[in-house]
């Protein structure tokens, strides 16, 4: 299984968990960027401890920053265990995780964390993913 379709399963694994806000865990809850980086760390990336942030508010280009700080490189061609950067209202961002059965993301309205069909209802800001491994590592 390679690092991307890893990121996609955890991802997956993930659904039905809880919402909360700035939420860490998936059994006291999780938000949008918690659910991405704890897919990311289930798949064996290394996430380090997230900073405080809002996405409320945010401009893309911060959220892309701090993407990229993760360690996370833009991309253009769609693939599982992507991570996505959507507008979901005015002045709102939120993340998704690509997989090859639809979109996993931390629903606030629905309280969980959901799979739904793609694509994004709404805009798309970038999509991220993470380098692939080196042979040996």
């Amino acid at each position: 299984m390679t690092l991307h379709d890893s990121i996609a399963a955890e991802a997956l694994a993930l659904v039905g968990a809880p919402f909360r806000l700035h939420g860490r865990s998936e059994r006291t809850g999780l938000d949008c960027v918690g659910l991405a980086a704890l897919a990311l760390r289930r798949a064996g990336v290394p996430v380090h401890r997230l900073p405080a942030y809002r996405l409320r508010g945010t401009a893309p280009d911060h959220a892309a920053a701090a993407l990229r700080e993760a360690g996370l490189l833009p991309a253009d061609d769609p693939r599982p265990g992507d991570i996505l950067l959507v507008r979901s209202g005015p002045m709102q961002l939120h993340l998704m995780i690509e997989t090859r059965r639809g979109l996993v993301h931390a629903h606030a309205g629905l309280g969980r964390a959901v799979l739904m069909p793609p694509p994004s209802p709404w805009p798309l800001l970038g999509r991220w993913r993470c380098a692939p491994r080196e042979e040996g590592s």
